[in-house]
């Protein structure tokens, strides 16, 4: 059995179907789009630790987490350098969240700071190997909130 439906009922249902398909192409370019916002929010983090001489690394990290949630960034790490790892989001009304661990699990942040959307741990490893960053959003309107965290180096 064919329907035919009259000629408005399909304009409008190809035009419902065009926005869907677009919406859909679009989608992981609005993640991304945030994404880059929260990178940019953590370089502004990064910025008074540049100015005290730490090298601002290129390498960054990013994603999308639900509150709760946590991610492990990890990161080879030399002893005798002093690093700080810088995470932001682009939601004003987030709270995030970063800490260093060493590879058998202990936190080693010598120092750290959270204030509502921007996050910031130190460490001065005592033995050169792999490190974990581990960020968290602590508190969000979202349900999935965009997160990227850059680290600085002297």
């Amino acid at each position: 059995m064919n329907a035919t439906f009259p000629l408005p009922f399909r304009s409008a249902l190809r035009s419902s179907l065009l926005a869907v398909i677009l919406f859909s192409a679009a989608a992981p370019c609005l993640l991304r789009a945030t994404v880059d916002d929260a990178l940019s929010f953590a370089y502004e983090a990064a910025l008074p630790y540049y100015k005290q001489g730490y090298s601002i690394r290129k390498d960054a990290w990013g994603g999308d987490l639900g509150v709760h949630d946590k991610k492990a960034v990890s990161s080879q790490l030399f002893k005798g350098n002093d690093y700080w790892f810088l995470m932001a989001s682009d939601v004003k009304a987030a709270s995030i969240s970063v800490h260093i661990y060493d590879d058998k699990g202990n936190l080693v942040d010598a120092d750290s700071w959270q204030k509502g959307r921007f996050a910031g741990a130190r460490v001065s490893p005592k033995a050169t190997g792999t490190y974990f960053a581990i960020v968290q959003i602590l508190k969000s309107p979202e349900d999935r909130t965009p997160w990227a965290l850059v680290y600085g180096y002297k």
